[in-house]
């Protein structure tokens, strides 16, 4: 018969098991991880959270801006007075009396007569940025009501190709300009380009002699031309119809030229003082008439218009 043997266990003598945690050996303290920052992660968590088209970052001054205030402040930082860019639409909004602007030419739109092949071709080039601006080409043209007054009013978006002078482009406003001169009223342009197109070659270049002579026409007429440069207004169409105006604008800090600075530089050999192709550079040396912010445009356009058509009325 098989015997079970028993192994006698004294109280006390059982094998303690190790702890998690070892216990403080010669008077120094246990060494713990750090906690995390549970306050940081949450901010964290939150700042992903917050959704795109809220708020915007003022290019000059780094404000955050809650996009609804910038858009009641016409797209003009409330900080700074920093000018963003504004679409044609907005700035038609912004000027005109309500539901008086008799929009001219709306389906024109451009050709490829040069076949022209970039990244792209220049067709579905064309056919992406009137996707995206819901324009047919960078202009709008029309007839309008400014305060009292009747005018002729043609506004660029920059937003496409970078209003680049192309043959819509000239198209319309030489259209918009003749009209002017045949109903005898006020031109209003304003300006934001980077230039000629290049997709158009020569046909481009052609625009600017094409807009300037019906100014030409315009002007004997006797017929005021106010032309308004924004950020930016450079190339072809500041070397035309941008600076034949009777009386030129600019908004603030608006860039204005006709070469990019390093061509200049380049070119003329010469360092280049700083801001020269600001607007009030241009202002101190004469080539612009006065600096208008865009809160103060309209007041301002219609106080012009009173003082520029105030022979004609007379007369009448």
């Amino acid at each position: 018969m098989d015997t079970t043997s028993f192994t006698r266990k004294t109280i006390g003598a059982e094998t303690v098991e190790p702890a998690l945690t070892p216990p403080p050996m010669g008077g120094l303290q246990a060494s713990f991880a750090k906690k995390p920052k549970i306050g940081l992660a949450k901010a964290k968590s939150k700042k992903r959270d917050i959704p795109e088209g809220i708020w915007t970052k003022c290019e000059k001054c780094e404000t955050m801006i809650f996009d609804k205030e910038l858009d009641e402040n016409l797209k003009v930082c409330p900080k700074c007075e920093y000018h963003f860019q504004i679409g044609a639409r907005e700035r038609i909004h912004s000027l005109v009396e309500t539901c008086t602007f008799e929009e001219m030419d709306a389906d024109m739109t451009s050709v490829d007569p040069l076949k022209f092949v970039d990244k792209i071709p220049y067709p579905v080039r064309v056919q992406q940025h009137q996707k995206a601006t819901l324009l047919k080409d960078a202009v709008l043209t029309g007839l309008c009501k400014i305060g009292p007054h009747r005018a002729a009013l043609g506004v660029m978006d920059f937003s496409f190709i970078a209003a680049s002078l192309g043959s819509v482009v000239g198209e319309k406003l030489t259209r918009l300009i003749e009209r002017a001169t045949e109903k005898e009223l006020p031109l209003i342009v304003i300006s934001a380009s980077g230039g000629a197109r290049m997709q158009e070659g020569a046909f481009s270049l052609m625009q600017m002699a094409k807009t300037s002579a019906a100014l030409a026409y315009h002007a004997q007429r006797r017929l005021p031309f106010i032309s308004v440069l924004t950020d930016p207004t450079t190339g072809g169409v500041t070397a035309s119809f941008a600076s034949l105006g009777d009386l030129i604008l600019a908004e603030p800090g608006a860039m204005i030229g006709f070469a990019g600075p390093r061509v200049i530089k380049d070119t003329m050999k010469a360092d280049l003082p700083p801001g020269f192709q600001t607007a009030e550079f241009l202002l101190d040396h004469g080539l612009i008439d006065s600096i208008v912010p865009r809160k103060e445009m309209k007041a301002r356009l219609i106080g012009y218009l009173d003082y520029l058509t105030a022979a004609k009325k007379a007369v009448a």
